[in-house]
């Protein structure tokens, strides 16, 4: 009897010491990735940062010529990692006081407002520029955010960050999303960001939280990088 229980714990020791060098390996993997993602973050968006200064001025130049008067950054606050809100920049693609059109575009449509419920966007959204669909194509809208990514409020992939008003609608979702930075790009993006409803994006973004790793931040960072070049862009 006492042997049987000298082995039981011989087992139960063995089990113990194999499930904390799981433990050590996993944190280990999770403190390399971390620290390789910062490093990647940091230097992108030094370069991307560069690249503000010539794309700031062709669209000032070119909302001179088609008489928008607005400003050329949109400033919005988002979610951050562990809910902490920060604020997002994006080159203007939209009308000045957007939030008020729309408000008034859903109330008297309601094929829209039905649009809007299930996607969280309007495919033909009447807010959108001249100027901001050339950019929101190519996606240029997004690259002040590489401002956010150098702060470390963003990385270069992540889920794309929710609004503020959105968290009721992320429900469960939430509290997993919130664990990572939210990213330039993301797991939404490159699986059909356009035809997804906004529950189907919370699916991908939280089963990327639950997979990230280098491996998968660089297949999506190529897909990305073929869908803008292939003009797939923001829809």
């Amino acid at each position: 009897m006492n042997m049987r229980t000298g082995e039981e714990e011989i087992l139960q020791n063995s089990v113990l010491s194999i499930t904390n060098n799981i433990e050590k390996t996993n944190k280990m993997k999770q403190t390399i990735y971390s620290i390789m993602k910062r490093i990647i973050d940091v230097s992108a968006s030094i370069i991307g940062i560069i690249m503000l200064l010539p794309i700031t001025l062709i669209i000032g130049v070119a909302n001179i010529c088609v008489k928008d008067k607005g400003p050329i950054f949109f400033v919005q606050e988002r979610i951050g990692k562990n809910g902490k809100l920060f604020k997002l920049y994006k080159y203007r693609s939209m009308v000045v006081n957007a939030d008020d059109k729309l408000s008034k575009y859903l109330a008297e449509n309601e094929e829209a407002r039905e649009e809007y419920r299930k996607y969280k966007k309007l495919r033909n959204d009447p807010r959108i520029t001249v100027i901001g669909k050339i950019i929101r194509k190519t996606s240029i809208d997004e690259f002040p955010q590489f401002i956010n990514v150098l702060k470390g409020e963003m990385s270069l992939v992540g889920p794309r960050p929710y609004l503020p008003r959105e968290i009721k609608d992320m429900k469960e979702g939430y509290n997993e999303i919130i664990k990572v930075k939210p990213g330039l790009t993301g797991l939404w993006q490159v699986n059909g960001r356009s035809e997804t409803t906004f529950q189907d994006r919370i699916i991908i973004d939280t089963d990327y939280v639950k997979r990230k790793s280098m491996i998968l931040d660089t297949k999506i960072f190529i897909r990305t990088f073929l869908k803008v070049f292939g003009k797939e862009g923001a829809k």
